[in-house]
């Protein structure tokens, strides 16, 4: 199966066990950290890859959801997770997932890297500041 990465070049070789390992990295992290995934994967599809950044960002999401999906069974299964508490945040993501995906092919790449930056700079900021449990 040919693959390639939005500029016409072939990426087959990226399907090896190799360039899986760092993927396999980032769904523990995934399992650990609760999500976040796609500031790893974005940097790594980029360089690794090679896609070019308006593909990586999607390509993330496409990695990350059958990731979350496997993180969400091992919580509930744990019972680390109300689906009560966590439904109505999962609904307004959502939308706001549908909303960004229609936005995605109109928003300049430029502003789309500088906002994803200040949105982890402004998350780990609120995540060291925040009282331990």
């Amino acid at each position: 199966m040919a693959l390639t990465n939005g500029n016409g070049t072939d990426t087959t070789m990226l399907v090896t066990p190799y360039y899986g390992m760092p993927y396999g990295g980032n769904g523990g992290g995934n399992g650990l950290f609760g999500g976040g995934g796609g500031s790893v994967l974005v940097p790594l599809l980029i360089g690794l890859c090679k896609l070019e950044p308006r593909r990586a960002f999607a390509t993330s999401v496409a990695i990350i959801l059958p990731l979350c999906i496997v993180s969400v069974w091992f919580y509930l299964r744990q019972g680390a997770v109300e689906l009560s508490t966590a439904l109505p945040y999962a609904a307004g993501g959502a939308l706001g997932g549908w909303l960004g995906g229609k936005l995605f092919r109109q928003t300049n790449m430029t502003w789309l890297r500088r906002f994803f930056g200040l949105l982890l700079d402004g998350s780990g900021h609120l995540l060291d500041h925040s009282p331990t449990a």
